[in-house]
């Protein structure tokens, strides 16, 4: 099966069949894969290319700069991730990437922060005022496409259109930013071991390298090729047991780079409020397939998954 195209600016479309008719295509997507691209997203390609020229700027610097916002000082999860942090896959060796992590910035003082000081906080900056500010811009500029995107689900599953969107006051969505180095030997072939997404729905910028590659149905690996200023998406976790396994979080993961070549990736994490109650949508429900999950608070959910793929948070938690 191939990653199916959707056309942002027909989910939005004031003609009714253009929209219904892509809407149509977008719960298809939604249901058989998990994946898609997302084209027509009216983020400008300017700010995409700004973006991937920061990032370089960004992770060439110095280590010991980078370290200065090293990740491991945020309780809620800002800033700067050295190679091997992550693990996305639990059974083997450590992601061979660093990241840098941003979200909403909320003071310390913060009702939200002294209740979830773990989910919630302000975020550990880079120097450069040039890379914070395009970080800031493609930021606001993605969670625009995100709350489209949400709202053409509600509509594809027959609830109310702000049914997702309601959900995002003080949201807890990650903007990240991922450089893949040229891996040191053939025997480190993840860059980004398989796994699914925590949240909602995750939009992803890549450079035109590849690696990205998603799990069909068949138990495949189909390649997500990248394509001109197209995000790719996919549905998260937290979206599957919202949706009742209607709509499919789907196993992806990232082949290593080959020696010599630099990836750079941009995944947005789109994830509601912390206390956004997820409990099965009504359309997704009946007397044959009842609701298989329980609710879970949005943030009880995510932080959950955080707690098993960050090996520093296991160390202190021991």
């Amino acid at each position: 099966m191939s990653i199916p195209l959707i056309d942002l600016s027909k989910l939005i479309d004031e003609n009714e069949s253009v929209r219904q008719s892509e809407i149509k295509a977008l719960d298809k997507a939604c249901r058989e894969i998990g994946f898609f691209y997302l084209t027509n997203t009216g983020i400008p390609k300017e700010l995409m290319a700004a973006l991937m020229r920061e990032a370089k700027r960004f992770f060439n610097q110095p280590q010991e700069v980078k370290n200065a916002i090293d990740i491991k000082n945020s309780i809620n999860h800002r800033g700067y991730g050295n190679i091997g942090e992550e693990q996305l896959d639990e059974v083997n060796q450590g992601d061979w990437k660093e990241t840098f992590d941003m979200a909403l910035d909320f003071p310390k003082d913060h009702p939200l922060v002294i209740k979830y000081p773990t989910a919630y906080g302000p975020n550990q900056n880079p120097s450069n005022p040039t890379t914070l500010e395009v970080l800031q811009e493609y930021y606001v500029e993605a969670f625009q496409v995100a709350q489209k995107l949400l709202t053409a689900m509600a509509q594809a599953l027959s609830l109310e259109d702000d049914f997702f969107t309601r959900g995002f006051k003080d949201h807890v969505t990650v903007l990240r930013m991922i450089h893949y180095p040229p891996r040191p030997a053939n025997d480190h072939d993840n860059g980004a071991g398989a796994h699914t997404d925590y949240g909602c729905v995750t939009l992803l910028l890549q450079d035109q390298i590849g690696g990205l590659q998603v799990k069909n149905r068949q138990g495949e690996w189909v390649d997500a090729t990248p394509i001109d200023n197209a995000l790719v998406v996919n549905i998260g976790d937290l979206m599957q047991r919202w949706t009742n396994d209607e709509y499919v979080s789907t196993a992806h993961r990232v082949r290593a780079s080959l020696p010599d070549v630099h990836r750079y990736s941009f995944p947005f994490f789109v994830e509601p409020d912390y206390e956004t109650n997820v409990e099965c949508v009504p359309s997704c429900a009946t007397a044959d397939k009842p609701a298989k999950y329980d609710g879970i608070l949005s943030g009880d959910w995510i932080q959950s998954r955080f707690d098993a793929t960050y090996a520093y948070r296991e160390k202190e938690q021991a």
